[in-house]
């Protein structure tokens, strides 16, 4: 038995750096994530459960984590040690020790876990990934589930959980398409702000697939009034692209171009003089950032899925285009429940391309880190059976 532990070890952590901006998922060989004994977590209070991983997935922000790539925003909303691992399916261990309901994580820690009242404003609305107290409570800091050293998280045999973070897995879900509610939430959750306007997705990853896949399983062709144009890199990204409802997949390089025939743009420079009034950037570097300004139209928005990594930016045309850049972050309880829906329209269990045992985690990092190029798209840890 044994679980994949996040220590704070600068020098560690500054290898991991340097080994991945050579090598993407090499941080695992040299970073600070290690794998270690079990060791069970007191409950923070009665009402608290224990829950056992089925499988849970690595995630892009779990990958720059790793990779030494990740802000140092996030330093203080973070608690060492930690097990990493937000996108979970587990079974609720009851008072036996058998195992009981099949469940999917939550994993923002907001106010409720916390045991802070009266919640904060976004709280009490709902919005609990506006959670104004993630740092505080009876709960060391930490943003969400797998960033907490009290709540453990899912690259282990064993984690905890307040039970209005838990999600009960519908019977016909088998656990790869479980495993993908968290992320999907994420996509719900973007695909609110979808018009039907011409809709630039940048980004074929994990979260431009579902992002995607929300927008197309949500709004029928009847709502969907101009083209959605997706830039992918790889050749099974571009075959899922199209069959998930893109109206345009593309590189990069040739984005502009097709914003342009389809907005009927003039060009001055490498602006576009018009463009697409919605653009979702789900890559969140200084490169896709800064094409997702080239191709907006003026007074449009580029949103910005998952968390970026540090980045520079030219931003003379958001001042003079009027144009706008919006954060979207996780999820409300409510996406979880459409998620379930957009999961089985696409059947996106298919998504989970490989899954490992915790003892071979530098293995599955380098294939999540490379998984584009390897024509995979969601790589996870295996915990039904033994670690």
């Amino acid at each position: 038995m044994s679980r994949l532990v996040f220590s704070r070890k600068p020098a560690k952590f500054a290898m991991a750096r340097i080994a991945g901006a050579i090598m993407p998922g090499a941080g695992a060989h040299v970073g600070p994530l290690g794998l270690q004994a079990d060791e069970r977590l007191p409950l923070p209070t009665p009402d608290w459960l224990r829950l056992r991983p089925r499988l849970s997935g690595i995630c892009g922000s779990d990958l720059s984590l790793i990779d030494g790539s990740a802000s140092a925003y996030f330093d203080p909303l973070v608690s060492y040690p930690f097990t990493p691992g937000h996108e979970v399916v587990a079974n609720v261990i009851n008072a036996d020790g058998t195992a009981g309901q099949r469940v999917v994580v939550v994993p923002v820690l907001s106010c409720v876990t916390r045991g802070i009242s009266p919640v904060c404003h976004a709280c009490a609305e709902g919005r609990i990934n506006l959670c104004e107290r993630i740092a505080f409570g009876h709960l060391q800091p930490g943003l969400q589930t797998g960033f907490c050293t009290d709540t453990g998280g899912g690259w282990s045999n064993e984690m905890l959980a307040h039970p209005t973070q838990l999600v009960e897995v519908p019977d016909d879900l088998s656990d790869e398409a479980a495993v993908l509610i968290e992320p999907t939430a994420c996509a719900v959750h973007a695909a609110a702000r979808y018009t039907g306007e011409q809709t630039v997705i940048i980004g074929a990853g994990t979260l431009g697939l579902l992002t995607l896949a929300a927008i197309t399983a949500l709004h029928d062709s009847t709502t969907r009034h101009a083209p959605i144009i997706v830039t992918a890199r790889y050749a099974e990204q571009k075959r899922l692209a199209k069959e998930f409802g893109a109206d345009i997949v593309c590189t990069s390089d040739e984005l502009p171009r097709h914003v342009r025939s389809a907005s009927k743009s003039l060009v001055f420079g490498e602006q576009l003089t018009c463009g697409a009034p919605h653009v979702i950037d789900c890559v969140g570097s200084s490169e896709s950032l800064q094409q997702a300004l080239q191709v907006v139209a003026p007074g449009g928005e580029v949103q910005v899925v998952g968390m970026p990594s540090n980045v520079s930016l030219e931003l003379t045309s958001l001042w003079h285009r009027e144009t706008a850049i919006r954060g979207c972050y996780a999820y409300t309880h409510a996406d979880f429940a459409v998620a379930t829906g957009v999961i089985r329209h696409h059947d996106l269990g298919r998504l989970v391309s490989a899954t490992y045992s915790l003892k071979d985690y530098t293995d599955a990092i380098a294939h999540a880190a490379a998984s584009g190029r390897r024509g995979a798209v969601k790589i996870a840890f295996d915990m039904r059976g033994k670690n």
